[in-house]
């Protein structure tokens, strides 16, 4: 395993854990959970429909929608940082 595919793994266990804490200590988790995933969607959408105008894209495929929905507007994020930080793509 390269030490990309171990940082990217730590980052993504890291924010999965994170936001599993943060949703626990919720007191109306469903609703939280489902806004939190339809910003995650909608944020890759937007990136993506802006995409030709702004030069920032990620590829929409299965992983970045999993994290999208997953991990929300932070995991969207993430994954640009981490493109930006390994100038992936």
């Amino acid at each position: 395993m390269s030490k990309i595919d171990v940082l990217v793994t730590f980052f993504g266990a890291t924010s999965l854990i994170l936001t599993s804490v943060g949703a626990s200590r919720c007191k109306q988790m469903v609703t939280k959970v489902l806004s939190a995933s339809m910003c995650g969607v909608g944020m890759l959408g937007l990136l993506t429909l802006l995409a030709p105008f702004s030069g920032i894209s990620l590829s929409l495929n299965w992983f970045t929608s999993f994290v999208a929905v997953v991990l929300g507007a932070p995991g969207v994020i993430t994954m640009l940082v981490l493109r930006a930080l390994f100038s992936i793509g």
